[in-house]
């Protein structure tokens, strides 16, 4: 999750040890990071060991998960009969930790590679080792306002305009993003062909 219960329990003035919200904030925490991998088209929570499937004629590869700490392998299918077999020696170049260029083609448009990598940014509560990038700041605080304006509007969500004239009438909306957040995840999205 993008943020920590404490930290959103915090930012909206809940006692810390009033256990009441708690599940439902934990979901709202947990929708809310799902929203926003959704919205920018990547994962943000760190992941050993991810895999990637492509096209095996492609050589720029635009991982959902980054940034990139390391590439452990490169694999190749042809069949289903021998299955993905390990490519030795594949030649990469990483560009701004987020793109994975070959130097050639694995192989034809007609076979599947892989790609098995670690990347994406250490969350909230754990501490970040050598090589590994921390959730930026600015992220997790926009994860925190989007919880927050959730749960003080959970009543009246979707709805947008009340008018008691002669007769109720009220007028809903989906459920959007914060213009504020709206506007940072758009700096985070992942370009896709």
């Amino acid at each position: 999750m993008l943020t920590q219960l404490s930290t959103v329990k915090e930012r909206l003035g809940l006692d810390g040890l009033d256990t009441t919200y708690d599940a439902l904030l934990t979901r709202a925490i947990q929708a809310v990071s799902d929203w926003f991998d959704h919205y920018c088209h990547r994962f943000f929570a760190r992941e050993v060991d991810a895999v990637y499937e492509f096209p095996a004629d492609e050589t720029e590869l635009r991982l959902p998960c980054y940034p990139i700490e390391s590439v452990s392998r490169f694999e190749l299918k042809t069949d289903e009969i021998n299955g993905w077999v390990a490519q030795p020696d594949v030649r990469f170049i990483l560009r701004r930790r987020c793109v994975v260029s070959l130097h050639s083609r694995l192989s034809s448009y007609l076979d599947q590679a892989r790609i098995i990598y670690t990347g994406g940014y250490v969350l909230p509560g754990d501490t970040p080792g050598p090589g590994q990038f921390p959730l930026p700041a600015d992220l997790e605080h926009a994860a925190i306002e989007q919880v927050a304006w959730w749960f003080q509007n959970r009543d009246k969500l979707g709805l947008i305009r009340i008018w008691e004239y002669h007769a109720t009438y009220r007028q809903f909306a989906e459920f959007a993003l914060l213009p504020s957040v709206k506007a940072l995840l758009q700096k985070y999205e992942r370009w896709r062909a």
